[in-house]
Order: structure tokens, then sequence, then C-alpha cells
């Protein structure tokens, strides 16, 4: 049996932020990913938007984590060269409901750290977006847009940079407990004894957990699949900034709502929406949901091309909360939680995890430290 150090189950991009942390530390790192290649599932398939840390819940591990792994992502993607534009965002409300609002998300964005929000009217969100409309908005000048894939073959690259490893194709079947330290057993009939092991496998993380022999089951949530499609923007938008529509107040936050995000190129996306799905593998986007998208959408963009609007790709976001319940904060679950030594798991890390991905990796190393 061969024995390693530290294993992470899951090379997206959290898998991979925790990896290189603990390697630059000094572990040895073995990251185990059952795809054929790195960030194949919910890495890639999300909206590559910086957040500036607004909607969570202040004290939350969401807020905290959000704020705290945008100063260091945007350093991080500085020092590398990784393609990234710190564009903004409105938040625009287009009813007196919506617009009421307004003034909470400020002050919550405040609360969580995220200090440089500021409200405006229509006229000055008009004046920046021109082609918007809107009762009045909420200017977010921190948020950005990234290369997802290129920040996560930088983090591969420091991983291996330090003596870690990633194999694809390596699917973790079941763990058990065998202190000290866990034993991993993968599909092609490996056995690895590690000293510690975090499970970072995203949308698979509850099923790991849930055959993990020797954790109390008591600790393993039901995961829930929310999925979310993209359509994609025939032509160009008439936007430099994302636009994000206000949330509807007392509303059940299960996603951000239809809002229009741009890749480094200019070029626009619309989405997601909400679909609370069976399977993580339901990942078809419906020709027919264009309308439905239409709809939302020219609620701030009235100028929308009838038509413009095509079937791009959609994700599965790894929620451990139902749609009539509020949404779940992360669950970053070590020893002193379940008791067992070398163990972490990462459950429900949607969004904003691409964001706080590097503070994330903190927590788990200093979890691992303990």
């Amino acid at each position: 049996m061969e024995q390693v150090d530290v294993v992470v189950v899951g090379a997206g991009v959290v898998g991979l932020a925790v990896a290189r942390a603990l390697a630059l530390a000094g572990r040895e790192v073995l990251v185990l990913e059952r795809e054929s290649r790195i960030g194949s599932v919910t890495s890639s398939r999300n909206s590559e938007v910086i957040h500036a840390g607004i909607y969570y819940p202040p004290g939350s591990l969401k807020a905290r984590h959000c704020v705290r792994g945008r100063a260091l992502l945007y350093r991080y993607l500085e020092e590398r060269h990784v393609g990234h534009r710190r564009c903004g965002k409105l938040i625009v409300a287009t009813t007196a409901g919506q617009l009421a609002g307004l003034p909470g998300i400020v002050e919550r964005a405040r609360a969580n750290g995220a200090g440089d929000l500021r409200q405006i009217d229509r006229r000055e969100a008009l004046a920046l977006e021109p082609a918007l409309e809107c009762l009045g908005a909420v200017l977010s000048p921190s948020t950005g847009i990234l290369d997802s894939h290129a920040l996560m073959l930088a983090l591969q690259g420091d991983i291996e940079g330090a003596g870690g490893t990633v194999v694809c194709r390596s699917e973790v079947l079941r763990m058990r407990v065998c202190a000290p330290g866990l034993e991993v057993t993968t599909a092609d009939g490996t056995v690895l004894r590690a000293r510690a092991v975090v499970n970072a496998a995203g949308l698979h993380a509850c099923a790991l957990a849930g055959v993990t022999g020797g954790l109390d089951r008591r600790h393993v949530p039901v995961p829930r699949f929310a999925k979310g499609s993209y359509f994609t923007l025939a032509g160009r938008a008439p936007f430099s900034r994302l636009v994000y529509p206000a949330p509807q107040p007392q509303a059940h936050l299960a996603g951000l709502g239809v809002h229009l995000t741009l890749d480094l190129d200019g070029q626009a996306r619309f989405g997601p929406d909400v679909q609370w799905v069976d399977s993580p593998d339901d990942l078809a986007v419906d020709p027919q949901r264009a309308l439905l998208f239409e709809a939302e959408v020219r609620r701030y963009w009235p100028g929308l091309p009838q038509g413009a609007l095509q079937p791009g790709y959609a994700g599965i976001r790894p929620k451990i909360s139902g749609p009539s319940e509020p949404a779940a904060d992360f669950c970053i679950q070590g020893p002193a939680v379940h008791g067992v030594a070398g163990l972490v798991n990462l459950f429900g890390i949607e969004s904003p995890g691409l964001t706080s991905c590097l503070s994330i990796a903190e927590e788990v190393h200093r979890l691992l430290q303990a």
C-alpha cells in the first residue's frame, strides 16, 4: 500500500487552490481528479466573475471568504499575469420594490467589508451604460472577470513546482478511516494510505463522504443540484460593465438572477437561471428557455434584439439546501466537527467559491495544522 502525505480529491479551482496552499507549506500533495482534465465540471461552467462580497449574510463564511478571497485573487492574478479585468458591476432596480431594497444591499456589503459600493440614480446609471433601463442602481467598482481556466493552470503549475502531483482520470470510489490517517481507494483498484485527505469533490463531495468508512453520517449533508443555464448573445452587447438585476425583497435567493456578464473579449452571456434537478449530469440547455431569458433581460435592456440569444452551456450548483430553504452557507468541516483526524470535507462550495478559493485554501491549511 502506497503511503502519501495529503490527498486532495477534486481538481476544480477550490481543490487546486487548497493543494497549492498545502504544497507551498511543504506538504507532499497528490490531487486526484475523476475527469480527464482539471476544472472541467463546476469550475468551467460559471460566470467567471470576481465577486465583491455583496449578497451574503454578514458574518457568514461566504461573506468572509469572498471578501478575503477577492483581495488574494486580484493579487495572485496580477502576480501570475492571468487574464482579468476589474470592470465593475451595476445592480439595477427596475421595480419600485427593488429600488427600495438598494440601500440594504449597500449596507450589507459594507458590513461584509465591501466598502466601495454606492447607490446611484437612474441618470447616473444611464450615463455609465446608455443602453440600460432602470429606476436606480448600485455600482460595485471591485467586481471583475477573469480567465478561470488560466487561473487553474497557474494553480496547477504552483502545485507541481512545489513538488505536488495532479493525476486526472483517477476517481476515488471510497475512503476509510484507519488511524492515523485515511485509506483511499480509486477506481483502478489503487489503495493509498494518506495522513490527511481534503474532500473537494464538488458535486460529488457529499456522496464521497457518504462512503467514507468511520465518518458519522450525521455530518454528511443531503446534496441538492441547482442547474443554471446560460445563453450567449449573437453580436456585441453595448455594455462595458456587468449588469445584475436587484433581488426582489424577501425573495429566496437561490441564484443572482439572469444577469449579463462579459468575457475578456467583451462577448456577453446571460444567466444563470435556477432549475432544481435530480442529477449533477443534467447539463443540456433547453433552447425554449430563451423566451424566459429574453423577458428577464428586457427588464434592464429593452433593446435586446429579437432572437439574439443562443443556447450556451449549463452548470450545476453543488448546493446543500433545497428550493424551499434559505441558502446554506459554505460548509468547511474539519476534525473539530466530525472527529476524524486529518479529514476536511468541503460541502456546498457554490458561488462565490471561485472568488473565495484562495481564502478557503488558507482555512483548510489551518484546519490541518490544528
